[in-house]
């Protein structure tokens, strides 16, 4: 007797489970978390870059037009301010940004793959790099590089990395920006591990959390399961 579709996912979803190592998550996630799985076109697309036969042409593609509608979400508080305008018809009034223009941090290597759909959606805003390596024994990040625009300490911030895992590198590209000054900093992922979502609810409550999708856990070697593999390598097609 062949299995029904049903019993064949619920098998999937629970060997999926066993390769996640044991986490008890926090409960309650604060006003600050928002997660996007909700919507129809980022569940689908993430779920493209999820394939192992996906390529990393195609992968880049889908990171930016995933990344592109968590924009749309993550900026729909940006401040507006009224001015005059010429239509083909007549004159009237819009709407841009206010204030100074804001700022894209991506961790590098593998947030720069979502940097160009920031600029796409808002082509004046500026652009930073934090460089991070991750000890692979501890899983912590080290710095080794941090560039910011001029009065990036006045802006609002928009930290870029495609995966949200341990939450190492995450805490210490915000922790670093904090230290710089910044107050207005947002974190915009992909997908991201309750690990990783609990240690920034923890160590910064003030940042706002837009995430594409969130997965069941981290697996002993501390990648996201089921996740999409090495972000940073599919972008860039490196093994």
């Amino acid at each position: 007797m062949t299995k029904s579709k049903k019993e064949e996912f619920k098998e999937t979803l629970k060997q999926e489970q066993s390769l996640c190592k044991p986490y008890q998550s926090i409960k309650a996630k604060t006003h600050n978390v928002h997660v996007l799985s909700w919507h129809p076109l980022i569940a689908h697309k993430i779920t493209e870059m999820r394939k192992k036969e996906t390529d990393s042409s195609t992968f880049r593609k889908l990171t930016e037009e995933v990344t592109t509608l968590i924009c749309c979400e993550a900026m729909q508080h940006l401040e507006t301010e009224e001015y005059i305008i010429e239509t083909p018809i007549c004159r009237t009034v819009g709407k841009r940004i206010a204030g100074k223009k804001l700022v894209a941090v991506p961790i590098m290597r593998a947030g720069m793959g979502m940097e160009d759909a920031v600029k796409m959606v808002v082509p004046k805003s500026r652009t930073g790099h934090i460089g991070l390596y991750r000890d692979e024994e501890t899983l912590e990040p080290h710095e080794y590089f941090c560039k910011l625009p001029k009065g990036a300490e006045e802006r609002q911030i928009f930290v870029l990395d495609p995966m949200l895992a341990t939450g190492g590198s995450a805490d210490a590209a915000i922790t670093l920006l904090k230290k710089r000054g910044c107050t207005k900093i947002s974190f915009m992922c992909i997908i991201a591990a309750p690990q990783g979502i609990d240690r920034l609810q923890i160590n910064h409550p003030d940042v706002e959390l837009w995430i594409g999708c969130q997965d069941k856990g981290l697996n002993e070697n501390g990648y996201i399961v089921p996740g999409l593999g090495d972000a940073g390598d599919r972008i860039f097609g490196t093994k």
